[in-house]
């Protein structure tokens, strides 16, 4: 067996050093040129645990595709054509068809693991998801977190159930014609276990900086060993783990001047390694170069996240104005966030105090994913609360007859009340501390004007307390049920038309024969329909009548209805 690993720092020899098995042993590496260092081991087989030892120092192979005992201890042999795999002929739907279901291994089941998520998925396929998005699960410190401070890029978290609990979801979930895209983070690695990775050479660098720390080094000497690390990672899932696509977290904060932007390779090394493989990207940057091709000066990502519908029908429907809800308002920003989401298109930005974004009418709608509810607009709030339940129907209704991709998170579809808060479970006490006490601070006020505390993030009563309970209301879930089913029947593309009245608060938009209303007023109204609008599809609170070319509508009440004869 062959190891390889890339090692420029290292001053003196480098050996593998073999834990477990019959090859159990020091083997000292040889150079090969470039700082990289290998060793053939005759016996080493898989699941024989292994370390590198540079320097006097044993560590993890920065390149790990099992970490069983965390990211302190031993990386593990994996055989991928070990796997057995059953989802020969599976085929994930077209993205125009998409309807993805945001997850957390760890709070989404009683077991929090890879295994325990799989009794789940037959429900899901049959309210008509069909990809599940995956938080991330690259190795991260401790027993439970969010997964955004992972270090083995493409090590399965040990604790949900490795490498080979992640291949059993993934086979499962496409036994029910559901497909996986995983959540990965190749902005910044975790800070405990980031100096290990240090220790093999320049994986970071001091050009750029993140607000999660120090950023990877895609563009500074000795930077093509470190993309290609990456680009390893994204062929593993995809190929060898059968993954279907992957969200790229936060590309905005992707520091890379060079000729190819890091998420430009991973976008084209993901579609030469699976074609068919959808990339979406998380970004803040409003530009559509993000989605654009190649081709047209883009990075060829297939779809991105789009925040804005979410922050329109937000602050219309509660009020909110902190932070940068600071730029909504206005039904006419909820009116143009329908054409495409992006309310910003390079005008002035008050929350950024400059002009943010561009326009984005060339890129197809299906290519914004769009939602009412995600991680960061739960957990990134004090309490980690949820839409507040009177919002939620007439939410749901926009997003879901919307042109765009839509997203539901795990547990929304059937009105779960169990807040996601922000957990971690740091082992390094310098780390914990910090978090916690960061936490406190960023909330301070909130937490003063709620009269509650923040939670402790490295309490596992956090974690505990985040876990999806099932319970279920079954008039959401009535709800969502209908619009999933009503949405197959929308004709494909753009809204075809959209109105709204700022006064009386109330946006209509058009697909074909259908026509979507809402209203955010705070007492009932009344909205004009066109000619010949009279059937009643899915109403968010009761079947409402039409009568004489309008429908009333109560506080935050919509529908969505078809042109033809009444019933």
């Amino acid at each position: 067996m062959l190891f390889r690993v890339w090692a420029p720092a290292a001053e003196d020899d480098v050996v593998v050093r073999l834990l477990t098995g019959a090859a159990a042993g020091d083997h000292p590496m040889v150079d090969a040129g470039t700082g990289v260092r290998q060793a053939t081991v005759a016996g080493a087989a898989p699941g024989d645990d292994y370390v590198y030892v540079l320097d006097g120092r044993a560590l993890p192979d920065p390149a790990s595709r099992h970490q069983p005992e965390g990211v302190r201890g031993p990386s593990r042999v994996v055989d991928p054509a070990a796997f057995t795999w059953t989802d020969d002929g599976f085929v994930a739907h077209p993205l125009a068809e998409s309807v993805l279901y945001e997850l957390h291994i760890g709070t989404f089941s009683e077991d929090g693991t890879f295994d325990g998520a799989i009794p789940h998925l037959a429900a899901l396929a049959d309210l008509g998801v069909t990809a599940i998005e995956i938080m991330p699960v690259a190795e991260f410190p401790g027993r439970w977190g969010w997964g955004y401070d992972g270090v083995y890029l493409g090590a399965a978290h040990s604790t949900y159930g490795g490498p080979e609990g992640l291949a059993r979801l993934v086979d499962a979930a496409h036994s029910h014609g559901l497909a996986v895209v995983l959540d990965v983070v190749h902005n910044h690695l975790g800070s405990t276990g980031a100096e290990q990775i240090a220790a093999f050479g320049p994986y970071f660098t001091d050009k750029y900086s993140t607000w999660w720390g120090s950023a990877l080094n895609y563009d500074d000497a000795w930077s093509d060993p470190v993309r290609e690390w990456v680009l390893q990672s994204v062929e593993w899932y995809l190929r060898d783990l059968h993954v279907d696509g992957l969200r790229l977290d936060a590309v905005h904060a992707v520091f890379d001047q060079g000729a190819e932007h890091l998420v430009a390779a991973v976008a084209r090394r993901s579609h030469e390694v699976r074609p068919g493989a959808l990339v979406i990207a998380e970004s803040a940057l409003n530009d559509p170069k993000v989605i654009r091709p190649p081709e047209l000066g883009g990075w060829g990502c297939d779809a991105q996240w789009a925040d804005d519908l979410h922050h329109a029908v937000r602050v219309l429907a509660t009020g909110e104005r902190d932070g940068y809800y600071a730029d909504f308002g206005s039904v006419a920003d909820l009116a143009k966030a329908l054409h495409r989401p992006y309310v910003h298109t390079g005008g002035w930005s008050p929350a950024r105090q400059r002009r943010f974004g561009a326009p984005a009418d060339d890129r197809p709608p299906e290519q914004f994913v769009v939602f009412t509810q995600d991680h960061d607009q739960v957990g990134n709030r004090a309490l980690g609360d949820r839409l507040p339940a009177e919002v939620q129907p007439v939410a749901a209704l926009i997003v879901l007859t919307s042109p765009f991709t839509p997203m539901l998170f795990m547990g929304e579809e059937h009105g779960e009340p169990a807040p996601f808060q922000f957990f971690s479970d740091h082992i390094d006490p310098e780390i914990a501390e910090a978090t916690r006490e960061g936490r406190k601070r960023e909330f301070a006020a909130f937490a003063a004007f709620s009269g509650e505390e923040v939670p402790d993030p490295q309490d596992e009563a956090t974690f505990l307390r985040s876990k999806l309970t099932g319970q279920v209301d079954p008039t959401i879930a009535a709800l969502y049920r209908k619009l999933l089913e009503a949405r197959r029947a929308l004709p494909p593309g753009e809204v075809d038309e959209v109105a709204f009245d700022e006064e009386a608060r109330w946006v209509r938009f058009r697909r074909g024969p259908f026509h979507v209303v809402a209203s955010f007023a705070a007492a009932p109204s009344t909205v004009p329909l066109p000619p010949h609008v009279t059937e009643v599809l899915v109403s968010t609170h009761h079947t409402f009548a039409v009568t004489d070319g309008a429908i009333a509508l109560p506080p935050l009440g919509g529908a969505l209805l078809r042109e033809g004869a009444g019933r």
